[in-house]
């Protein structure tokens, strides 16, 4: 009987962790190289969509989300800047079960990452370990450079080595030198606030948009409830650091919303310290395959976060990977690494794409176009007119 197939993940993110264990359950010998000390997810608070849920259903892991994350059984909801006013509310909760199967949840990432790395046996995520290249070995291996602590270097032979090491990727020049960056002019805050201090209002089970001139305001209740998560997309002005370990402060945070209702004013009160990173968005890569090296994930597919879809794109991405790597002997790899880029790169870019140009109807200055946009939300169905993102199912794509 051959030994399994060898595959080496860098980047032990949601999607890294993810891939890893789908492939496990593909009988692959999986491995997950992350440079960081210990694991961690910074940015707080997450979306998972039902195409994201449904895929941690595959992994056995509802009971676990069900128990870190916050089901929006309420609603999602709209609301006008100066005043609260309820622009739309999409019902959730069974409304969501009746049209794709599963509800929909918000978590923070930590406790996604956590609960992940929780479904791998022991020995399989090493931590420490900063990948530095690939070295070819042959028609039938590859190998992985990478570095410890202490600073010293090792080479490690593999059948795959898929580039999971997100914005920033090492291993993306390996499969596509050339990508498109522009800066959107926008940047992020992002803050939590104990449930005891923040307001009633943001601590129901609601994801929640505020809708002003030139920028937005998001926040909903994560981790059990015990934290609120909240976003603030304003203009960067000459902010250009695009690192979500970037510190920003909450005083700038304020000032980007004076005027706004008091009840948004009150949340971010609540706030003891944020982070603050810039935006840019990235064209859709030519190819996410070469040889026996591929990308997974926001290596392959960063995208503006409009559509809060990231992260279910890496799922989606982890399981057509596994599935297309199921069975395949050695001299096999490059032609399975091929199928998932066939198979996965036109949805994620498509994606990539329809999550650029959001934030212009977001930012609406008041006047005709934005009056003409809160009576189109006051009729709009956001979860039906999301059914090619929630509906798709990445695992039957494969067949």
């Amino acid at each position: 009987m051959p030994a399994p197939l060898r595959v080496t993940l860098v980047g032990g993110g949601l999607g890294g962790l993810a891939a890893a264990a789908f492939l496990l359950r593909a009988g692959v010998d999986v491995q997950v190289y992350e440079q960081s000390p210990r694991l961690r997810e910074v940015g707080a608070g997450i979306v998972v969509a039902p195409n994201m849920v449904r895929l941690l259903d595959a992994l056995g892991l509802h009971e676990a989300l069900e128990a870190c994350a916050v089901k929006l059984d309420a609603a999602w909801e709209f609301r006008r800047w100066e005043d609260g006013r309820v622009l739309s509310a999409q019902p959730m909760g069974e409304t969501c079960v009746r049209m794709y199967g599963t509800h929909c949840y918000v978590a923070h990432r930590a406790d996604l990452l956590a609960m992940l790395h929780g479904a791998l046996p022991p020995g399989i995520a090493h931590l420490g370990r900063r990948c530095l290249g690939v070295l070819p070995q042959g028609d039938d291996a590859i190998a992985v450079h990478w570095s410890e602590r202490d600073g010293s270097e090792h080479v490690t032979e593999t059948d795959a080595v898929i580039g999971a090491d997100g914005i920033h990727s090492v291993l993306r020049p390996y499969v596509e030198p050339a990508i498109d960056v522009r800066f959107s002019g926008l940047c992020a805050f992002r803050g939590l606030v104990p449930a005891e201090d923040a307001p009633a209002f943001a601590r129901r089970a609601v994801q929640t948009l505020w809708l002003g001139p030139g920028r937005h305001f998001v926040h909903y209740p994560i981790s059990s409830g015990r934290l609120v998560n909240l976003v603030g997309i304003v203009p960067a002005g000459d902010w250009r650091d695009e690192s979500w370990l970037a510190e920003g402060t909450v005083d700038d945070l304020r000032a980007e919303y004076a005027g706004w209702d008091a009840r948004v004013l009150q949340l971010i009160d609540g706030v003891r310290s944020t982070q603050r990173w810039a935006m840019y968005d990235r064209s859709p890569l030519p190819r996410w395959s070469r040889g026996r090296v591929a990308l997974l994930g926001d290596a392959a597919h960063a995208m503006l976060p409009f559509f809060a879809q990231g992260a279910a794109q890496a799922l989606e991405d982890a399981a057509v990977l596994a599935a297309c790597l199921r069975g395949v002997g050695r001299d096999g790899v490059a032609e399975a690494l091929a199928r998932y880029d066939a198979i996965r790169r036109p949805r994620a870019s498509e994606v990539q794409l329809m999550s650029r140009g959001r934030e212009v109807q977001n930012h609406l200055p008041d006047g005709p176009a934005q009056a003409a946009r809160d009576e189109t939300l006051a009729s709009a169905e956001p979860l039906r007119q999301s059914a090619w993102l929630y509906g798709h199912d990445a695992l039957a794509a494969c067949s």
